[in-house]
């Protein structure tokens, strides 16, 4: 995996110094028509793969401007992101290239008016895109929208998962809610995601489009936080094991948890237990990519707990 920035250096005297091995002196190939800065796309190692002990971060919003090396016939540089402003003008992800309207503007009659009148309106662009030192110009009607000021990639992301519909979970848990059924302090409780599909337990992709982005994005259950109502929260990465009358008193093998006290205190005599979902949303497009947490969808039932009775007989 690579990573891709850009450097700028003065384009009289371009020297590098690196430490080591000799290195020949760059060739400055495109040069900002406006500065004289020279444009240099340099590869290198992307930095390794730490996960956090909780998951993906969040990675932010992105950048709106972004170049596509596909509208220019060319596979290089890479798709990335861009500023939305330079020397040359605004960016346009529309056109591809920088914009600026051409001061002065030609005669009337002159072929950049491509056989349009001042009259109508209209004015003539410069569109420069400075990785392919391309430049043309552009009658138009209307100025060109300035990406800078359209939705970043996560907004469009969030765009994709509204699609998504996605939802809490429904809960399992033994013992079962409702009157007839109680647990017994010491006694395993287990807990799991009831008839779990891609809108409650992922994976769920969706895209979106909006002001010439389109974002790819992808939705997994990270883990379920249970709060169980005693106090506690139980962590679970999995979907849970749904209990069968077979296991007995066995522990749960991946979600569960065991009672000390009974709900004979809390509200209704019952324990009020809420599973909450944490989501990570991967996404991608206009040449970046990112991650969404996404937490908040809960769903809560009702158990009581009570203590086994001991029957003595003479």
């Amino acid at each position: 995996m690579t990573w891709v920035a850009t450097l700028l250096l003065a384009a009289a005297g371009l020297t590098v110094v690196s430490q080591g091995t000799a290195q020949a002196e760059p060739v400055c190939t495109t040069h900002s028509p406006r500065s004289g800065v020279c444009l240099v796309w340099v590869e290198a190692p992307a930095p390794p793969d730490v996960a956090p002990v909780d998951g993906p971060e969040d990675t932010g919003s992105g950048s709106a401007c972004y170049w596509d090396p596909r509208k220019q016939g060319v596979t290089s540089p890479p798709p990335g992101p861009v500023p939305c402003t330079d020397d040359a003008g605004y960016w346009s992800n529309a056109h591809n290239c920088y914009i600026r309207v051409l001061d002065p503007q030609p005669a009337p009659g002159a072929p950049m008016w491509q056989g349009h009148d001042p009259s109508e309106g209209g004015q003539i662009y410069e569109c420069w895109q400075p990785y392919t030192d391309y430049s043309v110009h552009l009658w138009l009607l209307t100025p060109p929208e300035a990406s800078g000021s359209g939705p970043s990639p996560r907004a469009v992301a969030e765009l994709a998962i509204d699609q998504m519909e996605l939802r809490a979970i429904d809960i399992g848990i033994a013992p079962e809610p409702g009157a007839d059924s109680v647990g017994v302090v010491g006694m395993p409780v287990w807990m799991w995601v009831a008839g779990s599909d891609e809108h409650t337990f992922g994976p769920v992709t969706a895209s979106a489009s909006a002001a010439g982005i389109t974002v790819t994005a992808t939705a997994r259950v990270h883990k379920i936080v249970w709060d169980m109502g005693d106090g506690n929260q139980v962590v679970c990465t999995t979907k849970g094991t749904p209990y069968a009358p077979s296991r007995g008193g066995q522990a749960s093998p991946d979600c569960g948890h065991v009672y000390d006290q009974t709900s004979a205190g809390q509200p209704n005599r019952k324990f009020t237990v809420t599973a909450t979902s944490d989501w990570v949303i991967t996404w991608e497009g206009a040449g970046q990519a990112g991650t969404i947490r996404m937490d908040g969808l809960s769903r809560s039932t009702q158990i009581t707990v009570g203590e086994a009775q001991v029957l003595v007989t003479s």
